[in-house]
């Protein structure tokens, strides 16, 4: 990947709202060459997709995410890519990831209330073949994404305490 698709996908990353224009000057180039590299992009794939982060804490999101860690035997000639493909299919899973040290697979999923999250791990993703173990973490609250921070001080009517 040339040195010109590298900046305007940094440029991108933190902010996709931008015009065209706008990513030319801050990477140097005229607008028909960002455009063509954009175009390519995600003609080839590199740009799947443009999406919104959201901070679930300014409206009312009673959602849950979890973290879970799966514990797999690799399936033969296929290894863990089978099974990761088995597991991203279902669409309460937000992203499947290989991972290295105590466990293979990081899955994070999404759902309307915890038993529903507790219900696919046990229902769903435990009763894989491959599957030898699960752990499960709630995610309570969210602090940065993406290296965007969301939780800001609020102001507030308390008097400060002082010993």
């Amino acid at each position: 990947m040339d040195n010109l698709k590298k900046q305007i996908l940094s440029v991108l990353q933190e902010d996709a709202r931008l015009s065209p224009d706008s990513v030319a000057a801050m990477v140097g180039a005229d607008t028909a060459a960002v455009k063509k590299a954009v175009t390519e992009m995600e003609t080839d794939g590199t740009i799947i997709k443009y999406a919104a982060l959201v901070n679930g804490d300014r409206y009312d999101d009673d959602g849950v995410e979890a973290l879970i860690e799966v514990k797999v035997t690799p399936k033969q000639l296929y290894g863990y890519d089978a099974i990761a493909e088995e597991i991203y299919q279902y669409p309460q899973v937000r992203s499947v990831y290989l991972m290295s040290g105590s466990y293979d697979l990081l899955v994070i999923i999404s759902g309307p209330n915890l038993k529903n999250v507790a219900m696919f791990v046990a229902e769903n993703l435990s009763a894989l073949e491959a599957v030898q173990s699960t752990s499960t973490r709630f995610i309570l609250k969210k602090y940065k994404v993406e290296g965007v921070t969301l939780a800001k001080e609020e102001d507030t009517d308390r008097l400060a305490v002082q010993p």
